[in-house]
């Protein structure tokens, strides 16, 4: 089918750049959060994105002009059902929350609008179940940002049907992204492997072996990586992460996916990295 408007349900930190990226490739978009203040904060992200862009020589004045024109935003769910092609989920990584919007949007959608939802781990098929569209049901996994970042895992449900994975993978390409298409397994491609990895950094944390630093540094100048493996933790959200290592966890049972004590008590103290001001660094007020 073809996909002419798209709404995106949620304006922070995936949402805002996810609805950037659909508008700058000429699409109308509508932007819906739970209130006024939520939406105004991503409009304002996506304009400072633009704006740094003009300034360099990234993008014209115009094009970043004409990419804001094509966003609605919105707090209206009613609103962003209302004569769209694809709905793009992306709120909070909880799985009865978003249960409890599909089953909101399903009765307020057209029966052709396809589902997407933008989770980096949590079941599609589930998710799927309490709509009325389970054919047209799908993941659409991006990658933080969603303005500079190439991936789009497109993670299939049980009942996921051809031609939405063929719809969703031409419009991933449209919007100058890689798409990857899996089955609904914990984790998806990335997150399954790279959860070893996260826990092995932290592993050497506990067993003192080297500091948070150092760890990161010998990633970063030794493999080549812009972050390295306990500085993305705590860049994406220690609680996020625990939240994501116990799902991949318990549906897998296997000790290289454990969630590690470091992390745990990290989130039991309410230190969730960037967000807080300390995860496994200390970081100043912005």
């Amino acid at each position: 089918m073809t996909v002419e408007r798209i709404s995106v349900i949620g304006a922070g930190l995936m949402g805002h750049g996810i609805a950037q990226v659909c508008a700058q490739a000429g699409y109308q978009v509508v932007m819906r959060d739970l209130s006024e203040e939520l939406v105004n904060k991503g409009l304002e992200r996506i304009r400072k994105f633009l704006s740094d862009g003009v300034h360099k020589g990234k993008v014209s004045q115009a094009d970043a002009d004409s990419t804001l024109g094509r966003i609605l935003a919105t707090t209206s769910l009613e609103e962003a059902a209302r004569d769209t092609d694809l709905i793009i989920e992306a709120i909070v990584e909880d799985m009865e929350q978003k249960k409890q919007l599909f089953r909101e949007l399903d009765r307020l959608c057209a029966p052709h609008v396809i589902f997407a939802s933008n989770t980096s781990y949590l079941s599609i098929t589930e998710m799927a179940a309490v709509t009325g569209r389970p054919d047209r049901f799908i993941g659409m996994h991006w990658f933080n940002p969603p303005q500079l970042m190439r991936l789009i895992e497109i993670p299939r449900g049980q009942d996921t049907s051809e031609e939405t994975v063929a719809t969703i993978v031409e419009l991933a390409k449209r919007l100058g992204k890689v798409p990857a298409v899996c089955s609904d397994s914990p984790g998806f491609i990335v997150n399954r492997l790279l959860q070893p990895f996260y826990n092995e950094a932290m592993s050497l944390l506990e067993e003192g072996v080297a500091s948070a630093q150092d760890i990161d540094t010998a990633l970063k100048a030794g493999g080549g990586f812009r972050m390295g493996p306990l500085e993305l933790r705590d860049f994406v959200g220690l609680d996020t992460a625990l939240r994501g290592t116990e799902v991949i966890y318990n549906a897998l049972r296997h000790d290289k996916f454990k969630p590690r004590q470091c992390l745990i008590r990290l989130v039991k103290a309410g230190h969730y990295g960037r967000k807080t001001g300390r995860g496994f660094y200390t970081y100043g007020q912005e």
